[in-house]
């Protein structure tokens, strides 16, 4: 990342793209609209010793505009390109250790941290709270489904660190110690307590909720072929799971952006790992 010049003492500092809005009463919100109203600041795409590019992402999953484009959309704007034989490092505001970021990397070696960290804002779709950054997307994502027939429900969300420990002692019980570590993540190294991660189930087959049936319904179909171009990727799959650390959970989408997906499609890439240089596995750090 190339050093940037200190700003002028006269002029106020830029604020974050991820910057939480303070409201009249004096709390602070981090809501989607702070993230829309940024985005132009990470419109400029600089790619080392080949000239430089501006593109900014538009709705529909992956197609590009020049700079200066309507930047009224969903999903943050990938600033650097995608280099051949080596990870992406992230523009400033989209880190992948802070878990307010949607390019948050939470695996078995990297905690959510702080450990009692809980979303700036929330919001309720389905039934289900999930961080509001999310919220457009994934209401665009299951009108869309709705439309087409397909029934899909939620069957988490947002989970609080306490409440992903007795999801984990739940499973330590049932499947053993060894069999529940490939499958369900320790307290405070899982996705859903960024708020960002979602799981869903079939209306049509409820019993296959969170079990591997779910993988053989029309909903987990629909979502395999559309979910990507509402910013969700599916995160754990047969192929990736020695870099995730998981069982693959056909039912379990992690929202990063279109724009994101659609780069990582184009690298043949499917994992957060792997596209940001992250190290991963099914070890504990």
């Amino acid at each position: 990342m190339s050093a940037r010049a200190d700003p002028d003492p006269q002029e106020a500092p830029v604020p974050s793209p991820f910057a939480a809005d303070r409201l009249p009463d004096g709390s602070r919100r981090y809501g989607h609209r702070a993230v829309l109203a940024r985005r132009a600041l990470l419109a400029g795409i600089v790619a080392a010793g080949a000239g430089t590019a501006a593109l900014t992402a538009r709705p529909g999953g992956g197609e590009r505009a020049p700079a200066g484009a309507d930047p009224a959309v969903h999903d943050p704007v990938l600033q650097a390109p995608v280099a051949a034989g080596g990870p992406v490092e992230p523009p400033p505001g989209f880190s992948t250790s802070d878990p307010a970021s949607p390019w948050v990397v939470v695996n078995k070696r990297h905690p959510v941290t702080p450990p009692d960290f809980v979303p700036p804002a929330l919001a309720t779709v389905g039934g289900k709270e999930v961080a509001a950054l999310v919220a457009p997307d994934l209401t665009a994502l299951l009108a869309a489904a709705g439309a087409e027939g397909v029934r899909l429900t939620l069957t988490s969300g947002y989970r609080s660190a306490g409440h992903q420990r007795a999801v984990h002692e739940r499973a330590v019980r049932r499947d053993g110690a060894e069999t529940a570590e490939s499958l369900s993540a320790r307290p405070g190294h899982s996705e859903h307590q960024t708020g960002l991660a979602i799981d869903f189930g079939s209306a049509v087959q409820p019993g296959c909720a969170v079990e591997d049936c779910f993988g053989l319904t029309d909903e987990a179909r629909w979502l395999a072929e559309r979910a990507g171009a509402f910013g969700f990727l599916q995160r754990y799959t047969a192929r990736n799971s020695p870099v995730t650390g998981y069982a693959p959970e056909s039912w379990h989408y992690r929202w990063v952006g279109a724009d994101l997906v659609a780069r990582m499609a184009e690298r043949g890439v499917s994992t957060l790992e792997e596209f940001f240089g992250v190290t991963g596995g099914p070890r504990y750090a």
